[in-house]
Formats: structure tokens, C-alpha cells, sequence
């Protein structure tokens, strides 16, 4: 009995994890998604989000806010609605993701998000500010 239930617990872990984690690959190439000198955030989510979910979406608009003004635009799409899923198509985007787009570079932060959006903030906002200062 005792194997059952951490086999259960295990599972539902496990269904979790990938529920809020699923994206592609970091650095994908497509040409077509922004002009060269502007940059991009997309934080893609589904309409049932957890805290960690949540936390990343307004760390990271933030952050952005505040560091870039209007030099970086933030933009939050729902994977559930008409318009999320064809920007996520648009961009290969297949789960909840935060990705940065500059011309054809696509950077993908999703998981530095879910690991320190709720732990460590600040960090969260160091890695976005890393990854995005020298794109200006």
C-alpha cells in the first residue's frame, strides 16, 4: 500500500512538472519574428496557472518596466485564445514559456523564471537584464 501511494504521489508530481514546463528549445532561429532592432518579451501561459506561473508573468513585466521603458515590450498571450495560440505558432512555442525575441534570436528563460521568480526575484531580474542589455 505504501508503494502505491508514493507511486501516486510521484505521478501527480511528475504531471505537474510538466503541466508548467513544457517548451522548446532554447535559441531557435526564425528569421521572420521581429525587426533587427527591437526587442521582444513573451511570456506565454495557460488560463489555469499556479503562483509560480503567476510570479514569473509579473517578475519579469517588472523588470522589464523597469529597466527598458519602452525599449522592450512585454507581452502576455493566453495559449487558450485565438490570438496566444497563433503568436505561439508563430513562434514555436508549444507550452507556458517566457521567451526574448531580437530579430531571429529567440531566447528562452522559462525555467531560470520557475526556478527563482517566488525563490530569489532579484535574481530572476538579473538573469533578464543578462540576457537582454546587450541585445540594446
Amino acid at each position: 500500500m505504501k508503494r502505491l501511494n508514493l507511486l501516486i504521489v510521484m505521478i501527480m508530481a511528475l504531471g505537474m512538472n510538466v503541466s508548467c514546463t513544457g517548451q522548446p528549445a532554447t535559441n531557435d532561429k526564425n528569421p521572420a519574428v521581429s525587426e533587427a532592432g527591437d526587442v521582444e518579451v513573451y511570456y506565454f501561459h495557460t488560463t489555469r496557472r499556479c503562483v509560480t506561473c503567476q510570479a514569473v508573468e509579473t517578475v519579469a513585466k517588472e523588470a522589464i518596466v523597469d529597466m527598458y521603458g519602452d525599449r522592450v515590450s512585454f507581452t502576455g498571450y493566453n495559449l487558450e485564445e485565438t490570438d496566444g495560440e497563433q503568436k505561439a505558432r508563430e513562434l514555436g512555442v508549444s507550452g507556458q514559456t517566457l521567451l526574448i525575441v531580437h530579430g531571429d534570436q529567440k531566447i528562452n528563460i522559462t525555467n531560470e523564471g520557475f526556478m527563482y521568480a517566488r525563490s530569489d526575484p532579484e535574481k530572476f531580474k538579473k538573469i533578464i537584464s543578462d540576457h537582454i542589455t546587450p541585445l540594446l
